[in-house]
């Protein structure tokens, strides 16, 4: 029997012998996945079904198969080390190359950190309260939360506002969107190599497979002392939670596409509301409002921490939400930084929806730099032993960072080529 096979087979047993297992162990993989719908995330499905209606469908198919390998890889890599991705990065590889891989994720993730507060003050605006307000008292919250509070507090509540998600399905649902359009699209790919396509996808990759999620996934198992008995479990937990989140995601693609499909890019909070009128009716902004800001507080504690764990996790200091300021202080120190940061320069007047998607669009040109990291310390087995990716499995995952790579090049190579003047 292949070790894959064992693997399995022990994995089938242990969740026979333990059904709760998997509500008691749920969360890291959950709250990962669907950090991933934040305001960035929101802003560009939205956007997706506004501008191209339901041809992006197919690719977020592809790209919900890349999420799931990518997610799972990340889990088994805390659970069966003990370790973060950013501290088996340095462990693994060169100095040079774990000081670029810190910062492609402090770039990604501080612009992250800006756009999930701008989607707080956003939110809140559609209530009618200055983001002057909002954003400076979200801030803290969010901070005092982790650097008071327990972590297992902390993951209640991060589970807990994802269910603002759950508007979306319910505007598809009575949005009647176009079913025929809509499988057809899903199964079958109805591209377009135009720049602006090209843009979209490259969005759509940047916020659904986004470096933080992978790095929070791996130090979140790490960090919950989750081991190789546990490790069934979790990736259930895994694996459903990133298919759950995409589908969420598919679910605000059409919803948005039934309602204004053809519209173009979204450029406002309003616009992207009008999906939820079918819901919601004239409360539509209302109900956006409660989703967006569900979705930007998830991610406002979720990015900073990815990047307090990873740098902390490369350079071997202290690292968990459950220590004082005094025994982590790097640790806690660059999570408040980054709060700092996001919250002033979000408060600085400008075009929300235009910083959210550009956002994403720079996480998912640096987004296969950090899954090539991670397909390589999942295929070797010096680092994983028997729960090294399978030859199947490093097929698929290896066809996916490829595919995510080859995309990210490409519309780099379109946007240089246009500066220079050299295409049309």
């Amino acid at each position: 029997m292949s070790a894959a096979r064992e693997r399995t087979g022990a994995a089938l047993v242990w969740l026979r012998r333990r059904p709760l297992g998997v509500l008691a162990i749920l969360g890291p993989g959950l709250i990962a996945a669907n950090a991933g719908n934040d305001a960035g995330g929101i802003a560009t499905y939205a956007s997706a079904g506004s501008a191209w209606v339901y041809r992006t469908l197919f690719l977020m198919t592809l790209i919900t198969v890349a999420l799931v390998v990518v997610q799972e890889m990340s889990a088994r890599l805390g659970a069966y080390t003990g370790e973060g991705l950013m501290s088996l990065i340095r462990e693994q590889f060169s100095l040079r190359l774990t000081t670029f891989a810190i910062a492609c994720l402090v770039v990604a993730n501080l612009g992250l950190v800006v756009s999930e507060f701008a989607g707080i003050g956003a939110a809140l605006e559609l209530f009618g309260i200055s983001r002057y307000v909002s954003v400076p008292l979200a801030a803290i919250g969010i901070w005092s939360l982790v650097a008071f509070g327990s972590y297992r507090y902390a993951e209640r509540l991060f589970l807990l506002l994802s269910l603002a998600f759950l508007a979306y399905p319910l505007a598809l649902i009575l949005g009647n969107p176009d079913w025929g359009q809509v499988g057809l699209n899903a199964i079958w790919p109805h591209f377009s190599w135009s720049h602006d396509f090209l843009l979209v996808a490259v969005a759509l990759v940047g916020t659904t497979i986004t470096p933080y999620m992978q790095l929070y996934q791996a130090a979140a198992v790490a960090d919950r002392g989750i081991g190789p008995e546990q490790y069934p479990a979790e990736r259930v937990d895994a694996v459903g939670g990133a298919i759950f989140a995409n589908l969420i995601s598919m679910c605000i693609i059409i919803a948005t596409a039934a309602a204004i499909g053809g519209h173009g890019v979204l450029s406002s909070a309003a616009s992207a509301a009008k999906a939820l009128r079918p819901v919601a009716g004239n409360a539509a902004e209302a109900l956006f409002a409660v989703g967006l800001l569900g979705a930007s507080a998830l991610a406002g504690a979720v990015v900073p921490l990815s990047t307090a764990y990873g740098i902390a996790e490369a350079v071997g200091a202290e690292r968990s939400v459950s220590r004082r300021f005094s025994e982590a202080p790097l640790f806690l120190g660059l999570f408040s930084a980054q709060i700092l940061v996001g919250a002033s320069v979000a408060l600085v007047p400008g075009n929300l929806f235009r910083l959210l998607l550009n956002m994403q669009i720079l996480n998912g040109i640096i987004t296969p730099v950090i899954l090539g990291f991670i397909l390589v310390l999942a295929n070797r087995r010096s680092v994983l032993g028997d729960a090294v990716n399978s030859p199947r499995f490093r097929m698929v995952a290896t066809i996916s960072v490829t595919v995510v790579a080859a995309l990210a090049i490409t519309v780099v190579a379109q946007t240089l080529l246009g500066w220079l003047g050299a295409t049309s």
